[in-house]
């Protein structure tokens, strides 16, 4: 029997007033009961809006259908055809945007859970399943990537299916990209991130770390290693600061540095070799998803007052309104239409405060939100002695500045065709955040799909002539 309720299965988490103080998961998963009674609500649309809004096109209705019957190996088999990071996108992909933004159950009530299905169906897998994925016979050709975040991991696991010897390069020494160094522990658990991509070398994709691509080697010298394409998605880590008076200061860190100190080397273990400020009060300036998660840090670290400070209102921010909510759960306080001018220091260069404005909205900018204006004779102070910029980043410069060929935008970003991932560079494709600047893990994913079906149809139609 079908399950009618307007409401989707409540996801079990952890109580505010305890998870703000450590770094375990927040939400904790649906049992199998939950998983089946939620699966169906699904009403199995003939025309399925939702799989219209998955950017990896993933058979939603299908595996749904499948968990509904309680069949959770093949739920799985259904959604890794399309996704090659189901337990990572189950937890944080922008679902209420995607796929269950389009899902017919919302149009009189709440849409089915489609991301907690996933991320259920994922796990389920996890657990019970002994059989590691089979390496496809090898095709004769190889392909690079370059980068080892979503879209390099996505573009690597489909051209490794189709029989591809491939090879990712990537900068630091752990591969996973954004996934390990920019999400929390509590928002997305690391060892999760690690079986994904050990399904990845089970697939015969082989991982070089510490491999700093523009310095270390070129594209070129990709090349001319016998790689008979490359595909870059080295994303979008170079930080943007607000170029306002005191960002030099102690104290002030950009939400990259701030994170990647937490997330990839465990700052807030004791004992840690790479320490953090446990600073008392502490500001975040910006809205994003980026921003939610670096003030989150600030709290389960200790500090007594955390600030989210943001130009525009609370209906303007950017961030997913799960993860804005679980903030005011975990007492996080918002300041909104309010902007930073200048940061304060004292006598031994370490931040003491931040002068801000109060701003009110005007009439929309061209990106359609209203535009912030500063309100005359606003400004106060904001007793703070940490400041974390999260105001956006761009493409590290290297990869451009080595690659003869290679166009990019006036942000830095690598310009492609639009549709398969192709640049100016013969041979070398792109996607991800080092051609859209800083997005979605999800978007990137589908970016790295789409290249890889370019790349085949490049190197397959290059070997017939």
């Amino acid at each position: 029997m079908p399950n009618m309720d307007p409401k989707k299965c409540p996801m079990p988490s952890q109580d505010p007033q305890v998870r703000n103080r450590n770094f375990s998961e927040v939400a904790l998963g649906y049992t199998y009961e939950m998983a089946v009674n939620e699966a169906k609500r699904c009403l199995n649309c003939k025309n399925k809006p939702c799989v219209s809004a998955c950017p990896v096109s993933i058979d939603i209705p299908a595996f749904i259908e499948r968990v509904a019957n309680e069949d959770m190996e093949g739920a799985y088999a259904v959604i890794s055809r399309s996704s090659s990071l189901p337990a990572v996108c189950g937890r944080v992909c922008p679902q209420e945007t995607q796929c269950e933004g389009k899902c017919v159950r919302g149009i009189k009530g709440e849409p089915v859970g489609i991301g907690r299905l996933e991320r259920f169906v994922a796990d389920w897998h996890r657990t019970h399943s002994t059989e590691a994925p089979q390496k496809p016979a090898s095709n004769g050709h190889r392909v690079a990537i370059i980068g080892a975040g979503p879209a390099g991991l996505t573009a690597a696991g489909d051209l490794a299916k189709l029989g591809y010897g491939v090879t990712i390069f990537e900068a630091l020494h752990l591969a996973g990209g954004v996934l390990v160094y920019g999400i929390p522990e509590f928002r997305l658990p690391k060892a999760i991130v690690q079986q994904e991509i050990d399904n990845l070398k089970a697939l015969g994709v082989d991982i070089q770390c510490n491999m700093v691509i523009g310095k270390v080697l070129t594209v070129d010298e990709l090349f001319e290693m016998g790689y008979e394409a490359v595909f870059i998605g080295s994303g979008a880590g170079l930080p943007r600061f607000m170029g306002i008076p005191g960002e030099s200061l102690k104290g002030v860190y950009s939400a990259n540095e701030f994170l990647t100190r937490i997330n990839l080397m465990k700052a807030y273990q004791e004992g840690s070799k790479t320490p953090i400020q446990h600073a008392r009060n502490v500001a975040v300036v910006g809205g994003g998803n980026v921003a939610m998660d670096a003030a989150r840090c600030a709290k389960r670290l200790g500090a007594e007052n955390v600030y989210i400070v943001y130009r525009r209102g609370m209906a303007e921010l950017p961030a997913r309104l799960e993860e804005v909510e679980h903030a005011q759960e975990e007492g996080i306080i918002f300041k909104t239409l309010c902007n930073p001018v200048e940061v304060l220091g004292d006598e031994n260069g370490c931040v003491r405060g931040m002068t801000c404005v109060e701003m009110e909205l005007g009439e929309p900018d061209e990106s359609g939100r209203r535009r912030p204006i500063v309100k005359e004779g606003s400004e106060f102070t904001l007793d703070v002695d940490c400041m974390i910029m999260s105001i956006g980043t761009s493409p590290n410069p290297l990869i451009r500045s080595t690659t003869p060929g290679l166009d990019t935008n006036r942000h830095g970003c690598i310009i492609t065709n639009g549709e398969d991932g192709l640049t100016t560079r013969e041979g070398v494709f792109a996607g991800g955040d080092a051609v859209t600047g800083a997005a979605t893990v999800i978007l990137a994913m589908g970016a790295g799909k789409q290249a890889a079906r370019a790349i085949d149809a490049y190197i397959q139609e290059k070997n017939k002539a």
